[in-house]
């Protein structure tokens, strides 16, 4: 168990942080992919690539939960740092308000998780895009979600092994 001076020296590091709900976007590390296919699921993708990429790097693609974005998710969760710090790529796929308006993805719409409909094919477009601009390696592809986004992260290896 953490001691109070510990406890109280991470929320004032924390405090100084924008907020993950706060509306303010720090997510200027994270580019944005256009053009990745037809995009039916009218998902947004956002890429971090760190300095070290290795070649033929892995690909970890970040599912965030509702009422989250990337920017947020990734701040909480630290999966750009980590990528910084083993050299590998992650990819996360954003909802957008005008298909659901907490934010979560839609992996309770059939037509949004039958292979190659809706949104899990936005997110396949989007990870083969991220595989050939950047000589990503189709076989280290991993997945992983929160909440909505871990519902999603099943709905891709159902529709995608």
């Amino acid at each position: 168990m953490r001691n109070i001076s510990d406890t109280i020296a991470r929320l004032s590091a924390m405090h100084a942080r924008p907020a993950a709900g706060s509306g303010e976007r720090n997510d200027a590390h994270l580019s944005e992919i256009t053009g990745f296919g037809s995009n039916p699921g009218a998902l947004r993708a956002r890429l971090y690539l760190p300095k070290n990429l290795a070649r033929q790097a892995a690909l970890v693609v970040v599912l965030h939960g509702c009422t989250q974005n990337a920017a947020s998710y990734d701040h909480g969760s630290g999966w750009s740092e980590l990528a910084a710090e083993h050299g590998f790529a992650v990819l996360f796929p954003e909802q957008q308000r005008a298909n659901n308006p907490n934010l979560c993805f839609n992996w309770f719409v059939p037509s949004d998780i039958r292979r190659d409909s809706g949104e899990a094919l936005s997110i396949r477009q989007m990870i083969e895009a991220a595989v050939v601009t950047h000589s990503l390696d189709r076989k280290r592809i991993f997945l992983t979600g929160l909440s909505a986004g871990g519902a999603m992260a099943a709905v891709m290896l159902a529709d995608y092994p």
